[in-house]
């Protein structure tokens, strides 16, 4: 039995494009721009770029509620297949089939934000200040 789970954010390349197949399923695919969480020492961050494939309704949400410059979350499995190009070349395409896409970025970030790819000094995810507070008593008060 093998793992095959992949979550990723990036900002979307290009309108997702919708087709849908014979049979009438919707499938868009769409491309992230993905930053590496590291900075080589001359300079500039790489950026990956990442094919997605969404079906059915994952796949008509994308292609309403997405387009070029956006903010997407996607979490889905890998799948590489193997294809021959026109000269009849064998050739391999990796992409991730989503199961899930989400907003990558508030209301406020997505109608008045940049959607430069540059990475923001923030975490992209902060983990959630703590709701406890500590209580100013003794110990030997407990029941226990």
């Amino acid at each position: 039995m093998g793992l095959n789970r992949a979550i990723i954010m990036g900002r979307l390349t290009r309108d997702p494009e919708l087709r849908h197949t014979q049979s009438g399923v919707a499938v868009a695919s769409f491309t992230l721009a993905v930053d590496r969480d590291y900075k080589p020492q001359d300079g500039e961050r790489e950026t990956d770029f990442i094919d997605c494939v969404a079906w059915r309704h994952t796949g008509e949400f994308v292609s309403k509620y997405f387009s070029k410059g956006k903010m997407a979350v996607v979490e889905g499995r890998i799948q590489v297949r193997g294809w021959e190009d026109k000269d009849g070349g064998k050739r391999r395409s990796t992409e991730i089939i989503a199961d899930n896409v989400y907003f990558g970025e508030g209301k406020k970030d997505s109608d008045g934000g940049s959607t430069s790819t540059s990475r923001s000094s923030s975490p992209a995810y902060q983990e959630p200040e703590s709701q406890f507070t500590e209580l100013d008593m003794d110990d030997g008060d407990l029941p226990f």
